[in-house]
């Protein structure tokens, strides 16, 4: 989940189902939403782009996670399914998923509560296996491993909360975790550039003591050889061609605002700030989306942003790329991703956190260009699918 705020939301929450109904939980489904998409090929990579997969969070301690897919060759979204796919897994995928990604010929999703790395075969989604691991939080890959994040204890807001994080390194071939990497407290996004591993430490449980510090890991040796003192409460990283990792701060929701900061990975050296808020972020070549879906305790209230920064130029671009007036549409922006052949911009809205939420697709030039699809619980994480 991406706050502190969101562990408060999501108990207030289910509380309040439990005196009311069930929460709903959308069955599987094929939904037209799109003519057939005959300009398949990623003009980058040339390779064919089939589609994408949505990962749907869902609300903490329900068990409500799901998976969606996108076929663009067909035009049509299939809600909720990992169940169709796998009718004999138990649970299914598990209370609340929080990072989705393709490696190889597999597809991964670390779902949270579940202390667990869902493995499926990433055509079908069929069920390969699991990793275990405790409370993880974002995945990458390098060299046949797999390294995630994990926050090593329960979920807990305490102030003085003990538990260091670490980033395990995963063989993909066997899913066994074969060493761990101690960390800040509750790290969150990592990257990798060249044989260095950044991680983002939020300390996010132990609000109002949050990290500050971006984990400089090397990877041949597999430890810890720096820390770069950035922002308090860190969520995500995300390195550029020019050598600069972008960094996100959520601040602390009172009067120190959320921030985007950028760090030299040549130096490892902090360099400089944006003043916009990020919830959220990817990156298409020079150009670093963004939502910010900024809270404050003070005002009790958010603060939307839909921005473009220029990764070469470290400008701010816009401040909203949604250029018809809908994001007034989007009660809580919650995901985002770009399409690497026609710059279509993907914006999930995870609504009230309770029930299904949506899918918006904006064009290049930020016009809604269809009509909104339902998904499953907070949607949230893409992974795209290439022949």
């Amino acid at each position: 989940m991406k706050r502190k705020f969101l562990l408060i939301v999501a108990f207030i929450s289910l509380c309040w189902i439990s005196c009311r109904e069930e929460p709903e939980i959308l069955p599987p489904e094929v939904i037209p939403v799109a003519p057939p998409d005959s300009t398949v090929t990623d003009s980058i990579s040339q390779v064919k782009m089939l589609g994408f997969y949505l990962l749907n969070e869902g609300n903490m301690g329900s068990n409500k996670s799901t998976l969606d897919y996108f076929d663009l060759a067909a035009g049509e979204y299939r809600r909720n399914i990992f169940a169709n796919a796998n009718p004999s897994v138990p649970k299914e995928l598990g209370d609340v998923g929080n990072d989705l990604a393709i490696y190889g010929s597999k597809l991964y999703a670390v779902i949270n509560r579940s202390n667990k790395i869902e493995v499926m075969d990433k055509f079908t989604a069929r069920r390969l296996g699991q990793i275990n691991i405790p409370n993880g939080r974002s995945i990458q890959f390098d060299g046949g491993y797999a390294y995630v994040t994990s926050y090593a204890g329960p979920v807990e807001i305490n102030p003085n909360y003990e538990q260091i994080g670490y980033v395990a390194k995963v063989d993909t071939a066997t899913f066994e975790v074969i060493a761990r990497c101690l960390v800040g407290y509750q790290p969150d996004g990592l990257e990798i550039v060249g044989n260095k591993i950044y991680v983002a430490n939020s300390g996010g449980y132990r609000t109002p003591n949050y990290e500050n510090t971006v984990s400089v890991i090397d990877i041949q040796s597999f430890t810890e050889i720096k820390r770069i003192e950035v922002a308090p409460n860190l969520q995500y990283v995300k390195a550029d061609k020019q050598g600069n990792l972008w960094v996100s701060s959520r601040g602390n929701y009172y009067d120190e605002p959320s921030r985007l900061y950028w760090i030299d990975t040549q130096t490892d050296r902090y360099e400089g700030m944006l003043p916009v808020a990020v919830s959220g972020m990817t990156l298409d070549g020079d150009s670093l989306y963004l939502y910010g879906s900024e809270f404050n305790y003070n005002t009790f209230d958010y603060t939307f942003t839909f921005g473009i920064v220029d990764v070469t130029t470290k400008q701010i671009v816009t401040r909203n790329f949604i250029i018809d007036s809908t994001e007034r549409e989007i009660a809580l922006p919650y995901g985002i991703m770009v399409d690497p052949r026609n710059k279509d911009i993907y914006l999930t809205d995870a609504a009230n956190y309770v029930y299904p939420g949506w899918l918006f697709c904006f064009d290049r030039y930020g016009r809604k260009k269809w009509p909104q699809i339902r998904t499953g619980d907070i949607p949230a994480h893409f992974a795209l699918l290439y022949e």
